[in-house]
Order: C-alpha cells, then structure tokens, then sequence
C-alpha cells in the first residue's frame, strides 16, 4: 500500500513541480515583456492564481506521505521517546482531523462555484478548476496521512513493547 500512495504522491508532487515552474515563467515573461515592450500578458494574475492552487495542494500529500511537515521541537528534549512517539500520533490524528473538516468545508464553495458558473475575471478560467485541483489534493493527502498515522501508532506500540 506505501508503495502505490509513494507512487500516487509522486506523480501529484511533479504535477506541483511543473505548476511551479509554469508560475515561475508566466510570472518573468510578464515581467521582462512589460519593462522591455510596454507589452504585458493577458491573464497573468489569472495563470498565477491558478498554478499557485496547483502548486501547493499537489505538494500537500507527499508532504504528508514523507512527514515531513514542519514541527518545532523543543519538546524532544525534555521528554523520552515514548512521551516525543505519543505526541507524534496525537499531532496525526489531528492531523487527519483537520484534513477532514478542510475537506468538508470546500464541498459546498465548489459547488457554489459550479452551480453559479464562476469564473476567473481576465481570461475567464472556470473556477471548478481550482476547486478541483485543491479538493483532489486533500483527498489524495487522506490516504497519506492515514498511512503516516498507522506507522506512528506501531511505532509507539513497539517502543512500549520495548521497556
């Protein structure tokens, strides 16, 4: 099953990848055609708006997959590793928690948006594509987070085994 969510997680992390990249050079040719030509693109906040969706919640469940979410750990000094195991699995739960209600809470905006047609205000991008791209990558950040949870939870049942 990690293999196939590593496989899964991948291929939405270089879709991230190429989002970025794509924000990246609409974001300089806008730039450079303006300074240079007085000629700016049509619809760069539009494009920006929409990779900046794809780049970041596609990079959400490798993220959470690798976990390698940001932590501070100021904790880890002062209790053992059966304290830092417990905390561990508690942040996962409230982890999926979270990821649940984010999850329940952008249904009903996306269908809003599909049922009054929104669209972008320049080049007229449907707005079901962005909701799309962040529904999709919460859905696919669930499994992740759910496997992360599992391994917390054998990880601190092995380390309780292990007095």
């Amino acid at each position: 099953m990690r293999a196939f969510l590593t496989a899964v997680t991948r291929c939405a992390n270089y879709a991230s990848a190429v989002f970025l990249a794509a924000m990246m050079l609409i974001t300089v040719a806008d730039v450079v055609l303006r300074a240079a030509f007085n000629l700016p693109i049509t619809g760069t906040y539009d494009l920006v708006q929409l990779f900046l969706v794809g780049t970041v919640f596609l990079s959400i469940p490798d993220v959470f997959l690798r976990d390698r979410n940001i932590v501070i750990d100021f904790v880890d000094h002062v209790f053992g590793p059966r304290a830092i195991g417990a905390l561990k699995l508690i942040a996962n739960v409230l982890a999926i928690a979270f990821l649940v209600v984010l999850l329940w809470r952008m249904i009903p905006p996306a269908l809003d948006s599909a049922r009054f047609n929104e669209v972008s205000p320049d080049l007229s991008i449907p707005m079901d594509v962005h909701w799309t791209l962040m529904i999709a990558g919460i859905v696919t950040t669930l499994p992740a987070a759910l496997c992360v949870l599992i391994e917390s939870a054998q990880a601190l049942a092995r380390q309780r085994a292990g007095r």
